[in-house]
């Protein structure tokens, strides 16, 4: 990509996260984690509270997207098929049609995803991982830009189904809003007197500068001792006495790939240990099974990834 185009693409980017602020109101750490995760393929789990506005930030970005949006409200009783599609036979030509199911989007909204059974939970492993679908013994592809965002309250427990870490691995960032200050919430009543901003917003970037964006995050330098620095530190969290089960590999090309993003958005060629400081416990906590005694001694999934970002030595000369 020529160097002009890329300044205009990068430049669409900011846009489109100055769009979505106007929505979100005092969570600009929020809406950036949520569209590095959009630039790298991956998908995103809204984890917090009822009410601060989780299922509002991805409608805010499927709206600034000139993209197929669509909406799934998970409950107990959904099924896969409900999520993926079906097979139905056509008597008038005596064979089978597949009809397409809400997952066939470019954005996808899967609203309180823990409320579904595990059978429908695992209906979209295949969807986020390889980006396809199997029906009946045929393959059916998802389009290329395709992005889950998932919803679940961490607090109520009645009638959920926790997700499996098999799931929980495949979400590229696990992020919270949290509740807003006194004044942003002063900011939100006022935002909100006579309608809601959300619809006031209009698509921004399109789906190919999305794709153009996705393409030059994969160009952003990264060096070896960086690769190295960013290893180890996963490689730590499968050693910690207070981890029952460790960060996987796929958690590492995540970590990279977020710093890569990144710097992207902050106009830097190269990513920087600072970098991964800043994006490892958003990728990485989710990631993680602590131990009983960890979790009766106060301990949480944060303070252990601070811990081990704490331990790991920060390489001093990043050069190749």
């Amino acid at each position: 990509m020529e160097e002009n185009d890329r300044a205009s693409t990068i430049e669409k980017l900011w846009l489109l996260e100055k769009n979505i602020n106007k929505v979100i109101v005092g969570k600009e750490e929020a809406v950036r984690l949520a569209l590095i995760t959009l630039l790298c393929k991956g998908h995103l789990l809204l984890e917090d509270v009822p009410g601060v506005g989780k299922t509002v930030l991805a409608k805010a970005i499927a709206k600034s997207i000139s993209a197929k949006f669509n909406r799934i409200q998970f409950t107990p009783d959904l099924l896969p098929n409900d999520v993926t599609g079906v097979s139905i036979f056509n008597q008038k030509n005596m064979e089978f049609e597949f009809r397409e199911g809400p997952i066939f989007a470019n954005i996808v909204l899967g609203d309180e995803i823990n409320r579904a059974t595990p059978r429908t939970q695992s209906s979209l492993l295949e969807c986020m991982e390889e980006k396809q679908v199997t029906i009946d013994g045929v393959t059916h592809i998802l389009p290329q830009l395709f992005f889950v965002t998932a919803t679940q309250n961490p607090v109520e427990q009645h009638g959920t189904f926790p997700l499996p870490e098999a799931q929980l691995d495949r979400f590229f960032m696990c992020i919270q809003l949290g509740y807003p200050s006194e004044s942003q919430e002063i900011a939100i009543l006022n935002a909100q007197v006579e309608h809601h901003p959300l619809e006031d917003i209009t698509p921004v970037i399109s789906i190919e500068e999305i794709n153009a964006l996705q393409q030059e995050v994969c160009r952003v330098h990264i060096s070896n001792s960086i690769k190295a620095y960013l290893v180890a530190i996963v490689r730590a969290t499968r050693e910690s006495k207070d981890i029952n089960l460790g960060a996987s590999p796929r958690a590492s090309l995540a970590l990279m790939r977020a710093c890569q993003a990144y710097a992207l958005f902050n106009q830097k060629d190269f990513v920087t240990p600072q970098m991964i400081k800043e994006l490892a416990p958003s990728i990485l906590c989710h990631r993680i099974i602590i131990n009983p005694r960890a979790h009766i001694s106060g301990t949480d999934s944060e303070k252990i990834i601070l811990n081990i970002l704490n331990s790991v030595v920060v390489p001093i000369d990043d050069e190749e």
